[in-house]
C-alpha cells in the first residue's frame, strides 16, 4: 500500500516508526513531517492547511490510504474532503470531529445520553458566565470551547482565578476558540487516557495511559500539551475498562449515529476516576500526543490493517496485541514553555535508539544541516520496562544523555504509580 501521514509531530514520529513496520506497505510518505519522521517515510513540503494541495498530492503520488495524525485538520475536514476523492482514511469527518472541536458539542452529547460527566453550563458572554461561578463557587473548571492546543483549561482553585480564566477566553487569549466557554464542575480524583477505535458500528479498546499536564514536578504550574506519559494506567482496572466501554463509548457511538455523525477514527476519553467511576473530562478525535509515543512502544501487533479496519468499517473482527512492559516518555521542552521560549536553538547531541528505548522528535528542524528545537514540546524521550519505576530509571537515564542546554523536563514522570508499586 502507498500511505500518507499527515502531521510533524512526537505522535506522528511514533505513528511513522510503527507504521513503517508494516509489510502491507510499499510507499511511506509524510507531510510535512519532521527530522525524526524523515527517517521512516519521504516527507513531502505541503501546507496541510490547503485540502485541495493534500488531495492533488495524493492523486501524483497514486495514495491508498490517509492517516490523519492531528486534530486541526480532521475539524476543519480534511477526512470528508479526500473522502469525497475516493480515498480511504483514518479519521473522523469535520461534523464527528466536533467532539474535540466543540468542548460544548460533546457535553450537549453527554446529556442527551446519559453518559457520566461534571455537571456544566455554557456562555457566550463574560458577565452571565462571571454570575455563574460566583454562584457555584471554587473549585470549579472553565474551558475555551474551541481548540487552543491544550491550553484552553483552567482548572480553578478559586473564584478569582476562575474570573480570570473567562476574561481570558472572552479577551482573545485563545483566539476564536474562546468564543463561548464552558463551565462544568471540579471532578475529584486520578485522571487517565482511554483509547479506543471506532468504525462507526464496531469498538475495538485499545490501550491506557496516564499524562502529566502541568509543567512542574508534583503537578504543580500551568497545564501544557503535556509533559510526559507511561502506559498502561494501573487506576484502569478490567473492571474500569470495561465500566468506560459501557457508560462511555458505546453510548457516544450511539449517540454519534443518531446524530447523523457515525464516528470513524480513534476515540482518546480524558477520563477522571472519580468515587462514582469513570466520569468524561473531555473527548479528543486522534491519538494523545505524548500518550501515543508510549503506545506504539508497546503495540506487538501490525498498525497499519487495524487503522485500515477501523476506516473500512471492518473492526468486528480486529485484535490489538500489546507487551505486558510498561513504557513512559519524558517530554523535553523548550524553556519558558508553556509561555514564551527562544526557538531554532541547537540540540547537540542525541542518545542512539535501542531495543527498549526510542527518542521522538515533536518539536525539531534541520537548519544548515544541523539539528535545532523550533517547539515548545520538542523531544519525547522514551523507554520500556518491567514496571513504571524501571522504566521511568531508563527514561531519565536517556534523558542525561541529551545535550540541548536549552531543554527542561519535569523529573518525576510516573509518581503516582511509582507510590503504588511501592510497598
Amino acid at each position: 500500500m502507498k500511505v500518507l501521514l499527515i502531521g510533524s509531530g512526537g505522535r506522528e514520529h511514533a505513528l511513522a516508526w510503527k507504521l513503517s513496520q508494516s509489510p502491507l506497505l510499499s510507499e511511506f510518505y509524510a507531510a510535512p513531517g519532521n527530522p525524526g519522521i524523515a527517517e521512516h517515510a519521504t516527507l513531502i513540503d505541503v501546507n496541510t492547511e490547503d485540502q485541495d494541495a493534500v488531495a492533488a498530492v495524493c492523486r501524483d503520488k497514486a495514495i491508498d490510504f490517509v492517516v490523519v495524525g492531528p486534530e486541526a485538520p480532521l475539524v476543519a475536514g480534511l477526512a470528508d474532503r479526500l473522502r469525497a476523492d475516493g480515498i480511504a482514511v483514518f479519521g473522523p469527518s469535520a461534523a464527528a470531529a466536533q467532539l474535540e472541536g466543540s468542548k460544548g458539542f460533546t457535553k450537549d452529547i453527554c446529556a442527551r445520553y446519559g453518559i457520566p460527566t461534571g455537571a456544566y453550563e455554557r456562555f457566550n458572554n463574560a458577565p452571565k458566565a462571571k454570575a455563574y461561578i460566583r454562584a457555584q463557587g471554587a473549585p470549579i473548571v472553565v474551558k475555551a470551547d474551541g481548540l487552543a492546543a491544550g491550553k484552553g483549561v483552567t482548572v480553578a482553585m478559586t473564584v478569582e482565578e476562575a474570573i480570570a480564566a473567562v476574561d481570558d477566553c472572552f479577551e482573545g487569549a485563545f483566539g476564536q476558540a474562546g468564543a463561548e466557554v464552558v463551565i462544568e464542575a471540579y471532578l475529584d480524583g486520578e485522571e487517565a487516557s482511554f483509547f479506543c477505535l471506532s468504525d462507526g458500528t464496531h469498538a475495538l479498546a485499545l490501550a491506557t495511559a496516564q499524562d502529566h499536564k502541568r509543567v512542574g514536578d508534583g503537578d504543580t504550574g500551568p497545564n501544557t500539551g503535556g509533559m510526559g506519559a507511561y502506559s498502561p494506567a494501573p487506576v484502569m482496572t478490567a473492571e474500569m475498562v470495561e465500566r468506560t466501554m459501557k457508560e462511555i463509548i458505546e453510548p457516544t457511538m450511539r449517540g454519534m449515529a443518531e446524530s447523523g455523525h457515525p464516528f470513524s477514527g480513534v476515540f482518546f476519553a480524558g477520563l477522571m476516576i472519580t468515587a462514582k467511576g469513570p466520569e468524561l473530562i473531555e473527548y479528543n478525535v486522534r491519538f494523545g500526543d505524548p500518550e501515543c509515543q508510549v503506545m506504539m512502544m508497546r503495540l506487538k501487533s501490525d498498525l497499519l490493517p487495524l487503522l485500515l479496519a477501523c476506516a473500512k468499517g471492518r473492526l468486528d473482527n480486529a485484535k490489538a496485541e500489546w507487551s505486558d512492559d510498561v513504557a513512559l516518555t519524558v517530554v523535553l521542552a523548550s524553556k519558558g514553555y508553556p509561555g514564551t521560549y527562544a526557538k531554532t536553538t541547537p540540540i547537540v547531541f542525541l542518545p542512539a535508539d535501542t531495543e527498549d528505548a526510542k527518542v521522538f522528535h515533536a518539536g525539531t528542524a534541520l537548519k544548515d544541516g544541523a539539528l535545532v528545537a523550533t517547539g515548545g514540546r520538542v523531544l519525547n524521550v522514551t523507554a520500556t520496562g518491567k514496571n513504571v519505576g524501571e522504566a521511568q530509571k531508563r527514561a531519565y537515564q536517556l534523558v542525561d544523555q541529551v545535550r540541548w542546554d536549552n531543554g527542561f523536563c519535569r523529573r518525576d514522570i510516573g509518581w503516582q504509580a511509582i507510590a503504588r508499586e511501592k510497598p
